[in-house]
């Protein structure tokens, strides 16, 4: 297990990037619950962002979106709604939170 981050850290409604072992990752937290991708579109196999601390959602704070050129993913699921790789998904990674925090468990 690779400990990401304390809980305070992601809040409601918001992203966060992180890199383990060269890898780019990308937690949101949603309704309490936090997801955890791989910060790669499935498009092009580049980040979704510019920088990795650079936000990932839209306006709305309801869908992940790409900033290349514009796919947006469902928070809860990966899965591309709109944009190049429709149908597509971001890949899914297993985490843990607990009271010490965020944990990436793949």
């Amino acid at each position: 297990m690779h400990f990401l981050c304390t809980s305070a850290e992601l809040s409601e409604g918001n992203s966060r990037g992180f890199e383990v072992e060269g890898t780019r990752l990308l937690a949101v937290r949603r309704h309490g619950q936090v997801y955890l991708y791989r910060n790669r579109c499935p498009h092009r196999g580049i980040p979704l962002n510019w920088e990795a601390d650079d936000p990932v959602l839209d306006r709305s704070a309801s869908l992940i979106g790409c900033v290349h050129h514009g796919a947006l993913f469902l928070i809860e699921s990966g899965e591309c709604v709109a944009g190049p790789c429709e149908g597509e998904a971001l890949d899914t990674l297993d985490c843990h939170e607990d009271n010490q925090g965020i944990w990436l468990t793949a």
